[in-house]
């Protein structure tokens, strides 16, 4: 599932230790196991992120001066909603103008169309 998360509030997206909560929330939020942890605040603002989870991944990069952020939940459990991790993000980071994709991954997922 990929986020992109647009007029969100720029203060939320360049406090590291409010976006690891809400990426550490969202992963609760599926039920994910994390199983590792990487965290980087730039300079002068934004922030990317990354959590291994056993199911996969959750990751976030934020650009606090255009008020947006990209997402990708990724997770194999097939329990668990993705959705409800992405509308934790949403609400967390106040993004206004929120979208989300859907890609089917894995042996099982249809094939993709070739692009030329």
């Amino acid at each position: 599932m990929l986020l992109e998360l647009r007029q969100c509030n720029p203060r939320a997206l360049d406090d590291l230790d409010y976006v690891r909560e809400a990426m550490v929330d969202a992963a609760r939020v599926v039920g994910a196991q994390i199983i590792g942890e990487s965290f980087h605040q730039f300079n002068p603002q934004g922030i990317t992120g990354v959590l291994a989870i056993a199911e996969s991944h959750l990751s976030i990069h934020t650009w606090p001066e255009l008020g947006y952020a990209a997402a990708d939940i990724f997770t194999c459990n097939a329990s668990s909603e993705p959705r409800d991790a992405a509308r934790l993000l949403i609400d967390k980071l106040e993004s206004k103008d929120p979208s989300i994709h859907i890609i089917e991954r894995g042996v099982e997922a249809p094939a993709p169309v070739p692009s030329s």
